[in-house]
């Protein structure tokens, strides 16, 4: 269930190293408390049947009176952005620094943390910073497009450390629905088309229809553990693309986890994430009851739904963060601090598209010439061959010309034999 505020104050300490008396980090790489300058590592009790996270009741958890809020550590001081109003929570000595979302700087004194929700549970984060820093280098790419700014900040900025608030819902639904079902068939067509000379022709062709039909029924569904980010700072399209959490390996909460990182308050209340909740179950309801009528086509006109033993956990889900500012407008890069995967926004430089498609027309301007040049440097040589063609004699053998450099050897005649006497 929810510890009360005095069961909270005793779950939280300062960390000191009992070794050196430095301070203790939460340490992706060990999975437990570090400190930052010795070294030493403090292994942390493993979680029993009794200190595993449960599933809170909505409603008992509503009706309750007994049951208080509590800031996520007594000792934790919470700070509001002054640019996108993002309200965080960290572990002294840790400073508000840079705003995670928004990179803007945090100068305002922090504030001891408001109550809320305790969290029941905790993702431990896994990636470290500098493996978080290397799957955004890589994800950035060699992409020429890129502003060359972007790339060199991506290599400079520091990415933060953050436990994002999300609500899990589980329910049993029950719906009744009322729709129809679509069934294919074809028929036999016959046309007339006319070709380029006028000429009619008789063709056939099969056309669909669909022969629709009642249907009714019921579907039920038990959803266990639907995420809904209780975040208003991310982008939601880019936060659901790192949706691939390892919901089974969730640890009880404690603030020693925050040690080193920084955790944003919820900002989507309970009730308003039940709500959301129930928008994702209509659409999965609506699938099944599509699957439950059958046929080729469905249509669905009315659902249902009644949902029972509604349950909910608080808990916080780690991101490597990074915000960055190009040409006045604002963008993130998120990395799940679990598995590495990076997802977020990618400015591209107008001024490199624009030289790209200029070198594009250039090429297309070149080659066109290049292909007009030889065909109009061909053309006066087939000319010429078809006149000489047409304008030829039948062939004559040159008059010969004398040489006098030349001289023929002159004509002898033949030189009467003599006869010899006997």
């Amino acid at each position: 269930m929810i510890n009360s505020p005095k069961n909270e104050a005793r779950s939280f300490q300062d960390f000191p190293c009992p070794q050196c008396g430095g301070k203790l980090e939460f340490s992706p790489k060990a999975g437990q408390l570090q400190c930052i300058y010795c070294g030493y590592k403090e292994t942390r009790p493993a979680a029993t049947e009794s200190t595993a996270v449960r599933e809170i009741p909505y409603t008992e958890f509503l009706d309750s009176q007994a049951v208080k809020t509590a800031p996520l550590s007594e000792t934790a001081l919470e700070v509001a952005c002054p640019s996108c109003r993002a309200r965080i929570t960290f572990q002294p000595p840790d400073v508000a620094g840079k705003c995670p979302f928004c990179a803007t700087a945090i100068v305002t004194q922090g504030e001891k943390a408001h109550p809320v929700v305790e969290p029941g549970g905790v993702l431990p984060c896994k990636i470290t910073q500098k493996k978080a820093r290397k799957n955004v280098q890589k994800w950035l790419g060699n992409n020429w497009f890129l502003p060359t700014a972007l790339k060199s900040l991506a290599q400079q900025e520091a990415m933060q450390g953050v436990y994002i608030p999300y609500w899990t819902y589980d329910a049993k639904t029950e719906s009744q629905y009322t729709g129809s079902r679509g069934e294919y068939y074809t028929t036999t067509e016959i046309y007339t088309t006319t070709d380029d000379d006028g000429n009619p022709s008789i063709q056939t062709r099969e056309v669909q229809h669909t022969r629709w039909y009642p249907a009714s029924g019921h579907v039920s569904r038990h959803f266990d553990d639907l995420l809904i980010p209780a975040t208003t700072q991310l982008n939601e399209k880019y936060l659901d693309r790192l949706s691939d959490w390892k919901l089974d390996q969730i640890v009880p909460y404690s603030s020693s986890y925050l040690a080193g990182f920084k955790a944003q308050r919820y900002q989507v209340t309970l009730e308003a994430g039940l709500t959301l909740a129930k928008s994702k179950m209509a659409s999965q309801i609506h699938t099944d009851a599509c699957h439950d009528i059958g046929g080729d086509t469905q249509s669905v006109d009315h659902i249902q739904t009644q949902h029972h033993d509604i349950t909910f956990k608080h808990i916080l889900l780690p991101l490597w963060l990074s915000a960055y500012r190009y040409k006045n407008k604002q963008y993130q890069v998120m990395v799940n601090a679990q598995t590495g995967d990076v997802s977020g926004e990618r400015p591209y430089s107008n001024t490199k598209i624009a030289i790209a498609v200029m070198l594009g027309i250039t090429i297309v301007l070149a080659f066109c010439y290049a292909v007009s040049r030889g065909q109009n440097n061909s053309a006066p040589s087939n000319s010429r061959t078809r006149i000489r063609i047409e304008n030829s004699a039948p062939r004559r053998d040159p008059p010969t010309l004398s040489n006098p450099a030349v001289s023929k050897p002159a004509a002898t005649k033949p030189q009467p034999q003599s006869k010899k006497r006997p």
